[in-house]
């Protein structure tokens, strides 16, 4: 599809744009009445204000595009509001003493998205700083590690506090870590397709140029065995693999990462009792469903008694999982949405997957090909391994469902996400 025919299926989606917002509100405000009824027998006005305020600020979200970029994706924010919206509603009904937080993130959240959407004019900014980039990632990175605490007081210590507020630099970090690629990939693109070594089939440029592989490598295996952040590790080095194989288009580079992941992950199972822990609950949970494995045997059965139509909105006992509102949020839709409820927020991730695709296939220069290309795999990548782990399909990881899982730091990376790529889409 060429560009002018992105953008004439663009104009015909964006007749339906605020349709398509007006909905995501009425299934937010439906789902704060359902909980009522279910609950209390009765939907009282006071209790679906978190469904009107968010109404308003997804109309003063879309004036505000409308009026600076009438020409941005159509779907983008529909979707996210859609996806954020049922946070509200899965808060409400998991874990009510922190709607109002989730609330106020969620605001707090799109007024990011608007304001690194509209206010970042050009994005030479973000390019010619990588370093400084880096450089910030880097220091929160070692603020984690020296100063780093658990607000639940025990277990990885991944957050940072300040006045009895928490947040996790992992969420910020990765999207720095995304901007020093793109920009440093975009760069040394020439240098590194060029060939000086070759061992057998693999091609490999000067010495130099490999420092990514292994800086992102090292930086991958602190956070897995330093800081016991499985996820943050896989997530930072599959998206940096994936940059860089659709840079330089060789697999030797994507086979190499692969392996010393490989290994670094095998010494870390062998040496580390987190990382053991995670892949043997992963592989056999029944043998301590009443203990260590607990949280994934619920989730488990969670799902199984969703079935296809689910048990309905406030009417299963998802609550039994440990940290539901913030680690399970995919298990507790499977039980009360059911399998038809999964399906179509997976379909909602899809496609905002393919929206975040489309806009590095158009984007006109190589940094916000790359920039968008980072973007959309981590959004994709992270929404479907919590969903893995919450299925067994893969070990667990600690990493949040964007937009819907509970949490401050995730909610403004997802948004902050969201406004990168209306940035990079002109």
């Amino acid at each position: 599809m060429t560009d002018q025919d992105c953008r004439f299926a663009n104009s015909q989606i964006r007749t339906l744009e605020p349709v398509l917002l007006a909905l995501a509100a009425t299934f937010t405000g439906l789902g704060f009445v359902s909980l009522g009824l279910v609950t209390q027998g009765r939907a009282r006005a006071a209790e679906i204000w978190p469904a009107l305020v968010w109404a308003a600020a997804l109309a003063a979200a879309w004036l505000a595009l409308q009026w600076q970029r009438p020409n941005h994706d159509p779907l983008l924010l529909p979707i996210t509001a859609l996806l954020a919206g049922l946070g509200l509603v899965m808060v409400k009904r998991l874990a009510p003493n922190f709607l109002t937080r989730q609330l106020l993130w969620s605001l707090l959240g799109l007024g990011a998205m608007l304001t690194v959407g509209l206010g970042l004019q050009n994005l030479r900014l973000l390019r010619r700083y990588r370093y400084t980039w880096l450089a910030g990632g880097l220091a929160l990175l070692a603020l984690t590690l020296l100063f780093g605490v658990n607000p639940a007081g025990t277990g990885a210590q991944l957050w940072l506090g300040l006045g009895g507020f928490y947040f996790q630099p992992s969420e910020p970090l990765k999207l720095l870590m995304i901007i020093f690629l793109a920009s440093y990939l975009a760069e040394k693109r020439p240098l590194l397709t060029g060939t000086v070594y070759q061992i057998g089939r693999f091609r490999l440029p000067p010495l130099p140029y490999l420092g990514p592989v292994l800086l992102m490598w090292s930086f991958s295996m602190l956070l897995l065995v330093w800081q016991r952040d499985l996820g943050a590790a896989w997530l930072f080095f599959a998206v940096f693999l994936s940059m860089l194989y659709v840079t330089i288009g060789q697999a030797g580079y994507v086979l190499l990462g692969l392996g010393l992941f490989g290994i670094g992950a095998t010494i870390g199972y062998r040496l580390f009792y987190h990382v053991r822990l995670r892949v043997d609950i992963w592989l056999n949970p029944w043998a301590e469903a009443s203990g260590r494995a607990f949280q994934i045997v619920q989730s488990l059965l969670a799902f199984a008694a969703g079935g296809a139509l689910g048990q309905g909105i406030g009417q299963g006992q998802p609550t039994f999982i440990p940290v539901v509102h913030s680690d399970f949020v995919f298990s507790a839709l499977g039980e009360e949405l059911g399998l038809m409820g999964t399906l179509a927020v997976l379909i909602l991730f899809a496609l905002l997957v393919a929206r975040g695709g489309r806009i590095a296939l158009t984007a006109q220069t190589p940094f916000r090909q790359l920039l968008a290309f980072g973007l959309t795999v981590l959004l994709g990548l992270q929404a479907l391994t919590i969903m893995a782990g919450s299925l067994k399909m893969v070990p667990l990881t600690g990493v949040t469902l964007p937009f819907i899982s509970y949490g401050g730091s995730s909610m403004l990376s997802s948004f902050t996400m969201m406004g990168l790529l209306i940035a990079t889409d002109r």
